[in-house]
């Protein structure tokens, strides 16, 4: 009998599993994909501006400062796109 009763649980949870769950609470692909290239690019930020810190050549600094600003565009972007 305890088995029976096993079986019955695994098969409800089975069929709990395989319902389609609402789509608002599923991301789609390209929201996936959206997260993922935010938290990327925050990151690539994180180390421009940690190598904005530490840097002296004028040159290298303006690079960075660029670099910034491009990133800073994109996560921008990014955000709009998502709200």
């Amino acid at each position: 009998m305890a088995r029976g009763w096993e079986s019955k649980s695994v098969e409800e949870q089975q069929s709990e599993f395989t319902k389609p769950t609402k789509t608002s609470e599923r991301l789609t692909e390209e929201k996936r994909h959206a997260m993922a290239m935010l938290q990327t690019l925050q990151m690539k930020r994180a180390h421009v501006v940690e190598q904005l810190r530490q840097a002296q050549n004028s040159r290298f600094i303006e690079l960075m400062q660029s670099e910034l600003a491009y990133l800073d565009r994109e996560i921008a972007k990014l955000k709009a796109s998502g709200e």
